[in-house]
Formats: C-alpha cells, structure tokens, sequence
C-alpha cells in the first residue's frame, strides 16, 4: 500500500539497481500488478512508460539504485513510477531528427495524456505517470 491524499492505495514497489539491465525488471514488476489487478487495458502503455522512466534514471540519475512504483489509483487507473537520487528535473522537449535519443518524454507525455509531473525530494525526485485505458472508440 501507498498513502496517498486519498488514503491507502494497493501498490507494487521495488528498489533496482541503476543500470539497464533493469528495465526489463522493471517491465515484469508492472505486468505482475496489471496482471493481478486485472488492468490488461493499459499494459502496453505502462511497459512503455516504466521503459522510458527508467532509461531516462539510468542515463542521468547518480547513485546505484532507483525505486520503481505502480501504484492503483482508481477501478482502471494506474500510476507508474520512478525515484531516484538526483535533483535535477527532466525536461519535455523536442528531440531532432538526427538525434538518437531525446524523445522519452514526449512519449510519456503522449501515453499518460499530459497527466505526468515531477515530485521533488530533499535527496533527488519522482518522475510519474498516469495512465488509464483510452476510452474512445475505433470510429472517433
């Protein structure tokens, strides 16, 4: 459980280490929730986004370890998230074309709808997203 304004929220969490290698974890700590909580609707998306999170902590974040968190926020929504132990904040932005990278964010920001934010901590952040199963039908 996570406590949130709302009170106690059932959530996933654990703390991996700081390297690629552990996206993939990451990936399966997500599926295990959704898969449990019966949230198949949004498990494309929230492995896209833990993916990203996560790769986004690996290649800027200092120290060894970030945490990771799912957490149920409602019947079909669901917060996917990562801390860790640097303060410096991300930052949504155009990636150019030849760029190799850059576009993490714009992908969250695409997949949660615009519902994602930083938390800042007295020893580094939390970058989270919110996601939910899109609602509009095939011929919208």
């Amino acid at each position: 459980m996570v406590e949130t304004a709302a009170g106690p929220m059932p959530a996933y969490t654990e703390t991996l280490p700081r390297i690629p290698e552990s996206v993939a974890h990451a990936r399966r700590l997500v599926d295990l929730a959704l898969s449990v909580w019966g949230l198949s609707g949004v498990q494309d998306i929230a492995e896209i986004v833990v993916s990203e999170l996560l790769t986004n902590a690996v290649q800027h974040a200092r120290r060894d370890s970030v945490r990771v968190t799912v957490t149920r926020l409602g019947d079909e929504e669901v917060r996917v998230a990562v801390v860790d132990l640097s303060r410096t904040r991300p930052k949504l932005r155009a990636a150019d074309a030849d760029e190799e990278g850059g576009r993490g964010l714009a992908i969250i920001d695409g997949l949660s709808r615009g519902r994602w934010g930083v938390d800042p901590k007295p020893w580094g952040k939390q970058v989270w997203a919110d996601l939910a199963p899109d609602k509009e039908s095939p011929g919208e």
